[in-house]
């Protein structure tokens, strides 16, 4: 992998920080995986657009890893990463880690890879990177 694309990769790396409220939960007052999945899908969106410029949309995602519970009340962090580059599309990995709000420490809790189009107005695919 060239220099340049290495760095392209390195500025593009996403992190969101979220907090788990009531209203993101489910039954068991955890974090409900449908929300998990569109706050991966936003961060996984926002590092490829950072790493193309271009306009891109999600065409897949693949083996989304739930390993740990995401209690109600705790802090998440996301961060994305491409990790695949195509020559219209990129893989972007996304991981979930939580950790208590008063407690010191953190888990990973969520992996998932989110594959995306370059795409040109005419919804036509085009080069991810020149």
């Amino acid at each position: 992998m060239n220099t340049q694309l290495q760095t392209r990769i390195k500025n593009s790396e996403t992190h969101i920080f979220k907090a788990v409220f009531p209203n993101t939960t489910n039954h068991y007052d955890t974090l409900f995986g449908g929300t998990a999945l569109h706050m991966m899908d936003e961060a996984s969106f926002i590092c490829a657009t950072r790493f193309s410029r271009k306009k891109v949309v999600t065409v897949s995602t693949d083996k989304i890893d739930f390993t740990e519970p995401i209690p109600q009340g705790t802090l998440v962090e996301l961060i994305a990463k491409v990790v695949k580059v195509g020559t219209t599309s990129c893989v972007v990995q996304v991981d979930i880690y939580m950790e208590n709000m008063y407690e010191e420490g953190r888990k990973k809790a969520v992996t998932g890879f989110f594959t995306f189009v370059a795409i040109d107005d005419s919804k036509t695919p085009i080069k991810i990177i020149d």
